[in-house]
């Protein structure tokens, strides 16, 4: 395959970390000036060939892409992806599981019993579908501090971690950087990700830190704001 690309990564040059994927695609957003853009935000990756599925091209293939745009366009200053959570819908489903623990607290509970008339898992997870503002409102914090307890703490049998994206991204030595709560309203995104974004932030100077501490000791490296998350519950 002479001359054929093996993976793509596309990359949009923005002022600020995006966490809106409709404003990213917006094809009648204006189109801005990449020489004043301070940020890189990654939204795909993707291998070109199909018999190249599920195969891993390596550590560090973003800090590669990351030392190019460095190189090119100096004013970049933050490197962060827009990326979904593809499997925190089904592991929040398998919460209602028999024997399951609820995991929602005593002041989520009240706000969504006083929606729905329960707590049950089941309905937490139907009201995902629903188009009101009220349960936008009485979903947002539950949701953002399990998925951050999903990302962070949930494990394979094997110790990577669960979601397949996020152990991608930590083991190219990025931490979790921002939840975005809607940023995917679509109904893949919904599906698949309650709506939900992650960023990934590559800092530089801690990529090959972040990548040792998580192929190592199995710890994923994570922001102030994901941490105060965990510590709400």
């Amino acid at each position: 395959m002479p001359d054929e690309p093996l993976i793509f990564v596309e990359v949009a040059l923005v002022a600020g970390m995006t966490g809106d994927i409709h404003a990213l695609l917006d094809e009648a957003a204006p189109i801005g000036d990449p020489h004043s853009a301070d940020s890189a935000i990654f939204y795909s990756i993707s291998n070109c060939q199909r018999g190249l599925a599920g195969i891993s091209f390596g550590d560090f293939l973003i800090k590669r892409v990351v030392d190019a745009l460095a190189t090119e366009l100096p004013r970049l200053k933050v490197f962060a992806t827009l990326s979904p959570v593809p499997g925190f819908r089904a592991w929040l489903d398998r919460q209602s599981a028999v024997g399951s623990t609820n995991p929602l607290l005593p002041a989520e509970q009240m706000a969504i019993e006083a929606l729905r008339g329960t707590t049950s898992m089941d309905d937490l997870a139907a009201l995902l579908d629903r188009s009101d503002p009220q349960i936008g409102t009485a979903l947002r914090d539950p949701l953002l501090r399990l998925c951050a307890r999903y990302l962070v703490h949930e494990r394979t049998p094997a110790g990577r971690a669960l979601d397949p994206v996020a152990h991608f991204h930590l083991s190219n030595g990025a931490r979790v950087e921002q939840l975005n709560w809607l940023a995917d309203t679509s109904s893949k995104g919904l599906q698949q990700s309650a709506g939900i974004m992650v960023n990934y932030l590559y800092h530089l100077s801690e990529i090959e830190a972040n990548h040792e501490a998580y192929r190592g000791e199995g710890r994923v490296a994570a922001s102030g704001a994901i941490r105060n998350l965990l510590r709400a519950a």
